[in-house]
Order: structure tokens, then C-alpha cells, then sequence
């Protein structure tokens, strides 16, 4: 699961298969999108054609990019992906979600974590516990759309100082603001990165 090579060629959206509320948290997925794409990056993501999660997808199709979307075989049918994945390139359905993940880690050389859902907050803890561990270095970035993960990061403030987080450079992970500044950001961090091999991870906020 180490990751060594820090060019960054994919990175994995995750994000909620609502739309939500504030409409800033859909045109944050469509500006995401077409970033990654102009930046010739290709998308990982759920597979899922609703809510945030196909509107992600179709910016980067819709601006020449990639798309891999990974989704376990009981949700194939209940998304209505067969039906309305046209802008997929690459449609890969796993056993479970346990697979699912993993080829979505696999498959990612960063991490970007838009609003959504109890289902998007475990996918990004889980990628913050794995650094923490030391599985791997990639990236990792909360849109920190209109402060949609404020409370995430107080409560992992909170734990840090009661004293759980112990090596808290390696869980927190970049704080963005504007979706346009996220694959900049990414970038940067990669060349910070590959001045040293010594370094830490970038904690930033945008």
C-alpha cells in the first residue's frame, strides 16, 4: 500500500451522491472537475451518476478528461449507473466496499474529499487513518466548501489535544476553501514534497 512515486497523474473524489442544500457545493464539483481535467489529471471516484458524485464526473468528461468509477455490484443497479454512465470511461464494479476502496486507493495519487454524506466522511477517515499509520503520503485535501468540514476539523483539533492524535502532521489534511485552488494546491504539495525526503505533509489553509 506505500506509495513512493509522487507524480501526481489521478486523484479520487470523494463526495456525496446528493446534491445537498447550497447549490455552492454542486458548482464547487463542476469547477473541481474541470481543473482536474485542464490539468490533464484523471478522476476516481464512486461511480455514482447523482448528487455531487455525477456532477464531478461530468465536468471532467465534459473538459477532456478520465473518469474511473468504482462501485460495488449492489449498488451497480441502484444508482441507475448502467443506465446513465455514458461519461465514464472506465466503469469497474468490485465484490464489496471493502474492494472497492482499496482499488480506489490503488488507483489514486491524491485525495480530495468535497461535502457529502456519513459515506464520504468514513472513505476520507479511513485515508487519514492509513497516514497516520504510515501507509502512504499522498495528498489529501477537505473543499472546504462555504465551511462544510469546520466541525471535522475542530473535533480532530479536540482529539489532538486530549492527546489521541499522535503524529497529527500525518492525519490533518490540506484545508481548501475554493474549489478552484485545489489541484494547485495538490501540486504544490507534491513539488514541496519532492524537494526533500525528509519533509512532512503539507498543512495548509486556503
Amino acid at each position: 500500500m506505500t506509495h513512493s512515486d509522487r507524480s501526481i497523474r489521478s486523484i479520487c473524489v470523494y463526495c456525496g451522491s446528493q446534491p445537498g442544500h447550497d447549490p455552492a457545493y454542486v458548482k464547487a464539483a463542476e469547477v473541481l472537475g474541470k481543473s482536474m481535467a485542464e490539468h490533464g489529471l484523471r478522476l476516481v471516484y464512486g461511480g455514482g451518476t447523482q448528487g455531487i458524485m455525477g456532477t464531478v464526473g461530468r465536468a471532467v468528461k465534459a473538459h477532456g478528461g478520465g473518469v474511473t468509477g468504482i462501485i460495488p455490484d449492489f449498488l451497480f443497479g441502484r444508482e441507475n449507473v448502467a443506465r446513465d454512465s455514458t461519461f465514464i470511461d472506465d466503469l469497474i464494479v468490485t465484490a464489496d466496499m471493502h474492494e472497492r476502496k482499496h482499488k480506489m486507493f490503488e488507483r489514486a495519487d491524491a485525495f480530495v474529499t468535497l461535502p457529502g454524506g456519513i459515506g464520504t466522511l468514513e472513505e476520507i477517515v479511513e485515508i487519514m487513518t492509513w497516514g497516520q499509520l504510515g501507509r502512504h503520503r499522498k495528498p489529501m485535501v477537505l473543499a472546504n466548501i462555504n465551511g462544510f468540514w469546520n466541525p471535522l476539523m475542530d473535533l480532530i483539533g479536540h482529539m489532538r489535544g486530549e492527546g489521541f492524535i499522535h503524529t497529527a502532521h500525518l492525519v490533518q489534511p490540506m484545508l481548501i476553501d475554493q474549489a478552484e485552488d485545489i489541484v494547485p494546491a495538490i501540486l504544490n504539495a507534491v513539488s514541496v514534497k519532492s524537494l526533500s525526503d525528509g519533509d512532512e505533509a503539507v498543512i495548509a489553509r486556503m
